[in-house]
């Protein structure tokens, strides 16, 4: 009989995006097709891979952080377990991680993840093993999967400091996108969430005619079949072509739903921020996209205390995102990021005056989100089933509506009712609290709720 003993176990820990839970699946597929075991926790681990985040300063000092604690946790007093940071940290430090964290034993930049296989077997003292390099490989359990169409970015904002950690903008192509989306979809899953820096100019290095429209008909084709949802995340405003508006509106798999980033709204302060558009502009293509695309739900980011805004240019924001009723939007206070423009721009504003910013807008969104959210009592929805609680109560289903993206926009409860994870269900919505919904299930053979 074959031998069945791991190699070793591993345990992962990730922070950050969404783009680096999907880092952290390919690395974690690499190392189980190649012998390795998914630890429960440090105790039971033989070495830690720890995938960080470096998009804001508090996000740097956070992976460290944890890194730090894990080692800690996993040493007992004693180093005995290696610690791998993988990700947007090494990336972005590069060699000068190495003297300030001995803690670690191997730095993995996102451009070598790759090789994540080898790195674990080095740092455990193992010969090399069969690696499966060229496999399309994820470890999705869930009903939702993200999937990165691209990574990189060419905008250069000037307060981020994105392309400087993981490069000039760079499409997969179709056939790789595809080969992972129909893996993913035989496998159980039934929503693909399309992520990337910069969703909107997919295709622009590949040949003439490939676009992320042609791209979302495509993989519509490929989801049909199985009922699956395909919803995009991380559109810029001018990404939003008229092919783009036809393909979500016509392709029946294609959700609703657009994340549209704008950080702000007015024009001094956008071509500060390297970018582009106007409060008028980005309000005519709101209307536009509620009026093409029937039952347009729109989530956007806005930042406040960028360099130099004023109070007049706050209130401006806040005027904007009060009148567009945007569905979902998460608010940032600008950070001085190192290596960046802004960093070195005159008018910082000050700590507390960022705060004060930012809390208004939260505010704001927060009472505009509840009541966007509340707006879909009495309806029926379809509901995906991301998980089954056991509560004082008894059983409780938490899954997710077409109108909110995973992990981000709330949850609907349902009480009472049998669904496994993955399943799709009717659901009439009953009552909301904040962004949750509460639901009852319906049986439409019946007519009724059950």
């Amino acid at each position: 009989m074959p031998n069945t003993t791991p190699r070793a176990q591993l345990l992962f820990v990730t922070l950050g995006c969404a783009k680096n839970e999907v880092d952290t699946d390919r690395m974690r597929a690499r190392l189980l097709a190649s012998g390795f075991a998914e630890a429960a926790d440090v105790d039971d681990a033989d070495a830690v891979l720890v995938n960080t985040c470096s998009f804001l300063a508090s996000a740097t000092s956070e992976s460290i952080e944890v890194t730090l604690d894990l080692a800690e946790e996993a040493a007992g007093g004693v180093r005995t377990k290696p610690i791998v940071m993988c990700g947007c940290v090494p990336s972005r430090y590069g060699s000068d991680l190495v003297p300030e964290l001995p803690e670690v034993q191997a730095f993995v930049p996102v451009d070598e993840e790759d090789g994540i296989v080898g790195v674990v077997e080095r740092v455990l003292g193992l010969e090399g093993g069969n690696a499966c390099a060229n496999a399309v490989l994820r470890t999705v359990e869930g009903a939702s999967a993200y999937v990165k169409i691209s990574d990189g970015c060419d905008r250069y904002c000037s307060f981020c400091a994105i392309p400087y950690i993981r490069g000039r903008y760079a499409s997969r192509s179709y056939d790789e996108i595809a080969s992972e989306v129909q893996a993913l979809l035989e496998g159980g899953v039934r929503e693909i969430v399309i992520i990337g820096q910069d969703t909107g100019v997919w295709g622009k290095d590949l040949g003439e005619g490939d676009t992320l429209a042609s791209l979302l008909v495509r993989l519509g084709a490929l989801a049909q079949p199985f009922d699956a949802w395909l919803r995009v995340l991380y559109l810029q405003p001018e990404g939003m072509t008229d092919e783009l508006i036809a393909a979500i509106r016509d392709t029946p798999c294609v959700l609703p739903y657009i994340d549209i980033p704008i950080q702000h709204c007015n024009e001094r302060v956008l071509h500060a921020m390297n970018r582009h558009g106007s409060a008028q502009q980005y309000a005519e293509l709101f209307a536009r996209l509620r009026r093409e695309i029937p039952g347009m739900v729109l989530r956007s980011t806005a930042m406040a205390g960028f360099p130099g805004e004023t109070e007049d240019e706050s209130d401006e924001l806040y005027a904007f995102i009060q009148a567009q009723e945007l569905d979902y939007c998460s608010v940032f206070a600008y950070s001085q990021e190192d290596g960046t423009r802004a960093a070195g721009m005159d008018g910082q504003v000050s700590d507390q005056v960022k705060a004060e910013r930012t809390q208004a807008l939260v505010d704001l969104t927060e009472q505009l989100g509840f009541a966007a959210t509340a707006s879909h009592v009495g309806e029926l929805a379809d509901v995906i089933i991301d998980g089954v609680e056991e509560g004082p109560d008894g059983v409780e289903l938490i899954g997710h509506a077409w109108f909110q993206a995973p992990d981000s926009d709330g949850a609907v409860h349902i009480a009472q009712g049998e669904a496994a994870v993955g399943d799709k269900v009717r659901v009439r919505l009953v009552d909301s609290f904040c962004y949750e919904l509460v639901g009852q299930l319906v049986d439409e053979e019946r007519g009724g709720e059950r």
